[in-house]
């Protein structure tokens, strides 16, 4: 059976740090696999945060998920704390991917590799919209 590989990229531009909620575990004692996604999405509201944007508000436009792919690379425990590092990649007239690398703090063991592509989306108008300019040279600067 294939897997899904994600090409994880060499430069970050964003870390953040969350805990493994008693919620986010699992009836096998273990970070769930859909934690994970509520994990990436937070990392992504505060990596939006941090250039000062929020998901429904990106120089007048929001983003929409348009795929995710997430790869396990070992268990996460309650009360673990998790480093998010967070890489852009992909650009293009619409959107990029966002790629997550989630490792255990203390141990610096790799939990998930994951990778969403995102669309800018005008929510009023229901349409898709070019990336804005602004959002490239601030976010992209530091690619």
């Amino acid at each position: 059976m294939a897997r899904i590989k994600i090409d994880m990229p060499d430069n970050y531009i964003f870390s953040t740090e969350l805990p493994v909620r008693i919620s986010d575990i699992n009836y096998g004692g273990h970070l769930s696999n859909d934690a994970i996604l509520a994990i990436i999405h937070e990392a992504r509201v505060r990596f939006l945060s941090h250039y000062h944007y929020g998901e429904l508000d990106i120089e007048g436009l929001g983003l929409i998920l348009t795929d995710s792919a997430i790869v396990y690379k070992a268990e996460g425990f309650h009360g673990d704390q998790l480093q998010i590092d967070i890489a852009l990649n992909d650009l293009t007239m619409y959107g990029c991917d966002i790629y997550y690398l989630i490792s255990n703090k203390k141990t610096a063991v790799e939990i998930a590799h994951a990778k969403t592509g995102v669309v800018f989306f005008d929510y009023k108008e229901r349409q898709i919209r070019a990336v804005p300019e602004p959002f490239k040279n601030k976010v992209f600067k530091d690619v």
